[in-house]
């Protein structure tokens, strides 16, 4: 059974632009759930558990829909259990870079998708590492003031200036860095015949 329609069960803009360069129609609806830490000790734990339950909330109402769940969660190299979370605030995206700088930060992002009229479900995560060079405060805090990225786990935007914070990058697909895995959804997609490209 075809789904008639795409939701993206998210209120993420980067996560918007992500499904629209595949250039296909899909709607959003933003899920509400808690997004607080439920015991787990491992980030893929919770960004499996938060990406399963937003896909999962908005595919029970609109059970025809095919509904896109994602989530991430950022940890330093050898603590998946320490989650790093959005900063919020500028000092607080200061002090996140400070703590990085010189190290390597990984990323857990969780992918669900959901087809409930056919019992259909597929939950993964997929992972991502960049390594910080060694950062000034003077750099820093030039980089908070100029792209405020108060929103982002790990206090950057590798679509923009935050590129310039690194010495590496390391993964199968730069979308997962981003929030929303495209390769894998990709695949997804196209078991239920959307045609990509």
């Amino acid at each position: 059974m075809r789904p008639n329609e795409i939701i993206l069960a998210s209120s993420s803009q980067t996560r918007r632009e992500l499904m629209d360069r595949l250039g296909i129609n899909y709607r959003c609806i933003s899920p509400d759930i808690d997004e607080s830490c439920q015991n787990e000790n491992h980030a893929d734990d919770l960004s499996r558990r938060l990406a399963f339950e937003k896909a999962n909330i908005v595919a029970k109402q609109f059970p025809n829909a095919l509904v896109i769940g994602s989530d991430q969660v950022a940890w330093r190299k050898h603590a998946p259990q320490d989650f790093i979370g959005k900063p919020l605030t500028h000092d607080a995206a200061i002090a996140q870079l400070q703590q990085s700088a010189g190290k390597t930060l990984c990323f857990s992002t969780g992918l669900s998708v959901q087809h409930a009229a056919s019992n259909f479900e597929r939950t993964c995560v997929e992972h991502y590492t960049v390594s910080f060079r060694a950062l000034s405060l003077a750099e820093i805090e030039r980089y908070v003031q100029k792209e405020q990225p108060l929103h982002c786990a790990g206090s950057f935007k590798c679509e923009g200036l935050g590129i310039s914070l690194f010495e590496a990058m390391h993964g199968n697909d730069q979308t997962t860095l981003m929030g929303l895995p495209l390769i894998q959804l990709c695949a997804i997609l196209r078991q239920f015949e959307f045609e990509l490209p």
